[in-house]
């Protein structure tokens, strides 16, 4: 799997809620880091018990991604997200820093993102 499909299949779990087509995109012994200040949650289930609370109360989630850039194994791309949470329209801009294995699997991600109030496009020239 190349990085491109692999945010692509990330692209379409999230937008789905699919927590079952997310866990497969990464290692059994996977970090995810959700936030900086979290606990990560380590492994499948850690990420599954994750996603499916995360993606519970959220609703038309439109998720973009802007240019990635990759280095080895490494790569961070930016996201842009638009979507109901909880029952208000959010947009929840961001980026992840991953590190994959050599199956093409994510071992590592690391998310950063701020949430604002209501449906914001990106600026100009974002994800470029």
């Amino acid at each position: 799997m190349t990085f491109r499909e692999w945010l692509e299949a990330y692209r379409r779990a999230w937008e789905g809620a699919d927590v079952e087509a997310a866990v497969p995109l990464f290692t059994e012994d996977a970090v995810y880091r959700s936030h900086p200040f979290r606990e990560p949650h380590v492994g499948h289930e850690g990420i599954r018990r994750y996603w499916a609370g995360a993606t519970s109360g959220q609703a038309n989630v439109s998720v973009a991604f802007g240019e990635p850039v990759a280095a080895g194994r490494h790569a961070a791309v930016e996201w842009w997200t638009r979507m109901r949470q909880q029952g208000e329209d959010v947009t929840l801009p961001g980026c992840l820093v991953l590190r994959f294995a050599a199956d093409g699997r994510c071992k590592e991600l690391r998310e950063y993102w701020h949430i604002e109030p209501g449906l914001h496009d990106p600026p100009p020239g974002w994800g470029a």
